[in-house]
């Protein structure tokens, strides 16, 4: 059987939770919130960023996604889980998620991670993430990445 690709496994997760493919790619990248705010013609906040940490104890892949305008708070993530996270290297990130850093999805992951998803994004009608490469994009209501995540919605925003 062919692997997928990183876009396809995106692709994939969407086409089965029957949310419309809405994927755009912008041949000078995406990698940042600001860069794909810049390239789609939305607000930094309108980007919904995935954020790879590692939990300490347990080592388990936690994935944050939160609005690009915000930073994590690791206190407060840490306070959530209940343990210790650290932001997680390269290598931890492709060999969990199947993404690389600048491309990470909040779907479509190698491993089934522990999500949050920043309160903050239910503020927008639309926001953006990645779509599994540093260069592409998906659009999608907050409250389909809510029901698509199902996860909890929480303040984890640094102050």
């Amino acid at each position: 059987m062919q692997t997928l690709s990183s876009q396809q496994r995106v692709e994939a997760v969407l086409a089965a939770a029957g949310i419309p493919l809405d994927i755009r790619t912008f041949p000078d990248g995406t990698r940042t919130a600001l860069e794909a705010a810049t390239a789609i013609g939305c607000s930094v906040g309108e980007i919904a960023k995935s954020i790879v940490l590692r939990a300490v104890e347990s080592g388990r892949l936690v994935v944050v996604v939160v609005s690009g305008r915000n930073r994590v708070d690791m206190e407060k993530v840490a306070d959530l889980l209940d343990q210790s996270v650290i932001r997680a290297d390269a290598e931890f990130v492709r060999r969990h998620t199947g993404f690389a850093i600048g491309g990470v999805a909040p779907v479509g992951h190698l491993e089934a991670p522990l999500l949050l998803l920043d309160r903050d994004l239910l503020h927008y009608r639309q926001v953006w993430a990645a779509a599994g490469t540093s260069d592409s994009v998906f659009r999608i209501s907050p409250a389909q990445l809510q029901q698509l995540l199902a996860c909890p919605v929480v303040d984890i925003k640094q102050e």
